[in-house]
């Protein structure tokens, strides 16, 4: 049975390199693995998505509505964006962090507020945290993505050393101990 995790945020957050990391430790468990090329904008600020699909065969990257097993948002707004994927026991990871898209700062909109609760009062399964804190405590805010693949971790059968190994292999030797320490703290989080 194939499984859909859709990875949603802004442009300039890292979701490229959690979804390189979550679609290089399924191929080391065995599974076909498709990611998709990132849809919409991916300078800095623009919405973006990725669809990461595991199984024994897969034989599409997409992912179409009612689908996803599971949508990482890095973002509440996006998560807010993106609902309609998710199948009906589907779980929400999400970053409560705020950014403003365009309308918001040029003064078109607001933004929305009570977000998770509105996602909540849909009968939606949601895990929301601060990843920025918690990034910044691993080292950098930059670290949010692998602070959510912490996160996104528990939810899998897969060992916490294979996805520690994952980072290993797919994150420079520099960045490393910052981004162990961030995978860790997003896994532990209450």
């Amino acid at each position: 049975m194939t499984k859909n995790i859709m990875i949603v945020g802004v442009g300039g957050q890292g979701s490229l390199l959690a979804s390189k990391l979550l679609g290089h430790l399924l191929l080391q468990e065995g599974y076909d693995v498709k990611v998709s090329e990132v849809h919409g904008m991916s300078q800095r600020g623009g919405s973006v998505v990725t669809y990461v699909r595991f199984g024994e065969k897969v034989y599409s990257p997409i992912i179409d509505k009612g689908e996803a097993d599971v949508i990482v948002s890095f973002e509440k707004l996006e998560a807010a964006r993106y609902v309609e994927y998710l199948k009906k026991d589907g779980r929400i990871v999400v970053n409560t962090q705020e950014i403003d898209p365009m309308p918001v700062i040029i003064g078109a909109a607001s933004y929305p507020e009570n977000l998770i609760g509105k996602m909540e009062n849909l009968g939606i399964t949601v895990d929301a945290m601060d990843c920025v804190s918690l990034a910044n405590e691993a080292g950098s805010s930059k670290a949010v993505n692998i602070v959510l693949m912490g996160r996104l971790s528990r939810y899998f059968d897969i060992p916490e050393e294979k996805w520690i190994q994952a980072i290993k292999d797919c994150i420079p030797e520099k960045f490393r101990e910052m981004n162990l320490k961030a995978f860790a703290l997003g896994r532990a989080e209450n």
